[in-house]
């Protein structure tokens, strides 16, 4: 059975560009835990939404978020009932509360 996760392979790219300007396809497969293959897929449609640019570096492909394209897209999107800003405050909030019960359930805070 395959696995899933809440983030989209697509919002992992995305994320780990927008901590990491400027990344090759192959630090962006790594870092997703995707194959390249995927990774460029990914790009190729995020290229196409103006949302990523690709430029050359010597022999490597370097890319890099276009905000402005990106909160178009997020405003353009009727889907979601919630704002990129609830859906940040309500993930953080998430974080919060799981780092809360990790250090609850440490085995230091047990013994």
């Amino acid at each position: 059975m395959a696995k899933w996760g809440f983030l989209t392979n697509y919002a992992l790219v995305l994320m780990h560009m927008a901590s990491h300007q400027n990344s090759t396809l192959r630090e962006i497969s790594i870092a997703v835990g995707i194959t390249e293959r995927a990774t460029i897929s990914i790009l190729q449609k995020f290229g196409e939404e103006g949302i990523v640019s690709r430029w050359k570096e010597g022999r490597r492909n370097r890319y890099r978020i276009n905000p402005r394209a990106v909160m178009r897209h997020l405003k353009d999107q009727t889907q979601s009932p919630y704002t990129i800003e609830q859906i940040a405050s309500q993930t953080a909030e998430l974080v919060r509360q799981l780092q809360y019960l990790e250090v609850k359930s440490s085995p230091e805070q047990n013994a």
